[in-house]
Formats: structure tokens, sequence, C-alpha cells
């Protein structure tokens, strides 16, 4: 399978085609393929930090939900009602309760909540 084309790779590829060819403005040109690699390369570390915040922030909120957690079945709306916070949405929660399904951590169930409708409820192992 032929490598990706990366945006990075393709200015590398337009600077060699730049730096053989014989042209009025080459070395603007060349200062211009850097300064937009040099962009890239920016724009991907912050990225990886962004990334690595975001994670440690989910691992304390998936702890936080395991906490919440008991060896009776909770539906995701009793869980995401226990907990305080603007930015804590059901979403959010239920994301981290199939993690920790995965994880093994925890058990999930599909049953009647006391309106009649089928939700999913979870618990401790």
């Amino acid at each position: 399978m032929a490598e990706k084309m990366t945006k990075a790779k393709w200015f590398e590829e337009i600077k060699e085609v730049v730096m053989a060819a014989e042209c009025e403005h080459q070395e603007e040109m060349i200062e211009f393929i850097d300064k937009q690699i040099e962009l890239l390369e920016t724009k991907a570390e912050k990225a990886k930090e962004r990334a690595a915040k975001t994670k440690a922030e989910g691992d304390a909120l998936r702890d936080a939900v395991e906490a919440l957690l008991t060896g009776e079945f909770q539906s995701a709306d009793e869980i995401t009602a226990q907990l305080e916070g603007e930015d804590i949405t059901k979403a959010k929660v239920v994301a981290r309760l199939t993690q920790l399904v995965r994880a093994e951590i925890a058990d999930k169930e599909q049953m009647k909540d006391s309106s009649g409708r089928k939700v999913m409820f979870y618990k401790l192992k």
C-alpha cells in the first residue's frame, strides 16, 4: 500500500521541484514552503498537547463515574444527575461507562426504567 501523502510531505515534494527549477522567485518560494512546513509542525504539536489534556480530563471523569457505580444497577441519567459540573453531559458519562464496561470493571444490562422505557443500566462487577 502506498504511503499517505500529508501536507508536509506535499510541501517537501514541491520544495524539491522548486529547488530543481530555475525561476525568478526561487528563494522566496523556498522560504514560503519552509514556513508552511513549520506551521504544520507547530499545529501538530498543539494538537498533541490538547489531546493529552483532553485524555487527562477524561480519565478524571471516568474515575468520578466509576466512584458513583455500586453493586446496584443505575441508569446513565441517574449517574449524570449525581455529577457536578456545567460541562458534564449524558453523552460524556455514557462514553465513560462504555469504557468501564470494555475494561470489564462494570456491567451493563438493558432494563425498563420507571416510565417503562428500555434503558441501559450499569453497575460494578
